[in-house]
């Protein structure tokens, strides 16, 4: 397959990578120092005791590709609104559009049913712009699993997981959805269809919005603040606000909460992606993995007290350092 990953950073790094490891032809958009150490040497990926290096086609410029059977939306969540009208220059009569954001997609309401049918999410895409320039029938959704970082440029680190649910966003399963899936799994990634994207997707957030913002705000691993009495307790209301609103749209949540969080502490001394982006100095997530539920839950009229407050302080921290133009991370 002719695959572009469109943000090729941690994660969209490790998948350029891995597919191009295995056969298939893979370009690249990345930008800065990144791209650059693309460019002269190729992305290097550690895995444990592996390195590979792959000399991929990397430019900063989507006009520069002709189109593509699968394009990769590598990007945070409150990025792709900025590239969505360059996208089509890259679409094919059958392009593949695999969404591979954290948080609530822009595409939620979409092919769901019920009263909420085609609505969009201000907080993950004002003004409807994602939805108005992206057709939604190119759309795969796609959960991600692996924790992976950027350790300097042109060189990612690979943590854990090699995970990628993947579904059509109404759920059926459907000869492009199943060419899709054994593509990733050649390239030795686990890929298993799901039969419930949305309730796959809460399961995922759930962790996200409590650890990522206290990660983000204490400096805390996930292990760190989850051993933590005060944050745990913190991290287990959070979540119990998150799966009133789930619940209240149609979710069933089908681990225990408890079992949720021992499982972000089982990753262990990682830091969040959100504490990485603090400590880089690029914008936080705070919108997809916590605005975007305090959305559904005005929609469904479920207060959510602590994940407000939490969500304000993030807010704040996001806005102090773009107004900077700082990083913060803590002196060792």
């Amino acid at each position: 397959m002719k695959i572009c990953v469109v943000g090729a950073g941690a994660i969209g790094g490790l998948m350029a990578v891995k597919l191009q490891a295995a056969g298939e032809d893979v370009s690249i958009i990345a930008r800065g120092p990144h791209l650059a150490a693309i460019q002269k040497s190729g992305l290097k990926l550690i895995e444990e005791e592996t390195e590979t290096v792959a000399p991929l086609r990397a430019t900063s410029n989507i006009a520069d590709l002709e189109p593509q059977d699968v394009v990769i939306l590598g990007l945070k969540a409150h990025q792709v609104s900025a590239i969505v009208e360059d996208l089509p220059r890259l679409y094919g009569p059958d392009t593949m559009v695999l969404t591979a954001q954290n948080g609530i997609p822009w595409w939620y309401f979409f092919k769901i049913g019920g009263r909420f049918e085609g609505q969009t999410l201000e907080s993950v895409d004002p003004g409807g712009r994602i939805a108005a320039h992206l057709p939604v029938d190119r759309v795969i959704a796609s959960v991600v699993y692996p924790a992976a970082e950027i350790i300097e440029p042109g060189v990612i680190k690979h943590i854990e997981g090699y995970r990628f649910s993947l579904a059509e966003i109404d759920n059926q399963e459907t000869p492009r959805i199943k060419a899709l899936s054994e593509t990733l799994k050649r390239a030795g990634f686990k890929a298993p269809i799901v039969s419930d994207i949305r309730a796959e997707i809460w399961t995922k957030l759930w962790g996200n919005m409590s650890f990522n913002p206290i990660s983000a705000l204490t400096h805390s691993t996930l292990e760190g603040l989850c051993r933590y009495p005060l944050t745990r307790a913190l991290v287990a209301d959070i979540m119990r606000e998150a799966q009133t609103v789930g619940e209240a749209l149609g979710i069933r949540f089908r681990i225990p909460l408890e079992k949720r969080i021992a499982g972000g502490e089982a990753v262990g001394a990682h830091k969040t992606s959100m504490l990485q982006d603090v400590e880089a100095g690029r914008m936080l997530e705070a919108d997809a993995l916590l605005g975007s539920v305090i959305e559904l839950a005005r929609l469904v009229e479920v207060p959510t007290p602590h994940l407000d407050s939490v969500y304000a302080l993030v807010k704040l921290l996001d806005h102090e350092l773009q107004a900077a133009h700082a990083r913060l991370k803590m002196a060792v």
